[in-house]
């Protein structure tokens, strides 16, 4: 079974937002540094919708433009040992430009999944995304993300 889900490339003034995701569900986990993602619930209307819901959860703001949604999405499976625990083998991410339009001083998470959030350079992105396919994504669509 394939869980859709939807993440975000969020930016502001040459800076991307990245998360320190510390729980997966009810589960601790060692810490992973990410974008902004999450999984399209049965009440979310649309990519979109569950796009501005997930936004909110991570940072606590409401506070964002969706400049655009990526026509390519990020695809992968999960290891074996998490399979049972999620009850899905793959995941599709849909994936969104957004530029945050308020204060970076006002951001704070309400998902306790999340420990940290951090804006860093396009260059400490790369460096600091724990996970192999989002960081070729990311590099793939440099080109395409305009932050003024």
């Amino acid at each position: 079974m394939i869980r859709q889900a939807v993440g975000a490339i969020v930016y502001k003034d040459h800076q991307f937002l990245l998360v320190h995701k510390v729980k997966v569900g009810s589960e601790k986990i060692p810490g992973e540094w990410d974008f902004i993602k999450g999984g399209i619930e049965e009440s979310d209307e649309s990519p979109r919708h569950a796009m501005l819901r997930e936004l909110k959860e991570e940072t606590g703001s409401t506070d964002f433009f969706m400049v655009k949604e990526f026509e390519e999405n990020i695809c992968f499976e999960f290891p074996d040992k998490m399979k049972p625990k999620i009850g899905f083998e793959r995941q599709e991410t849909t994936m969104f430009l957004v530029e945050y339009t308020g204060d970076i001083e006002d951001l704070s998470p309400i998902d306790e999944e999340i420990a940290e959030l951090q804006w860093l350079a396009k260059t400490e992105v790369l460096n600091k995304l724990t996970h192999d396919d989002t960081r070729s994504f990311f590099i793939k669509n440099l080109s395409s993300l305009s932050t003024k």
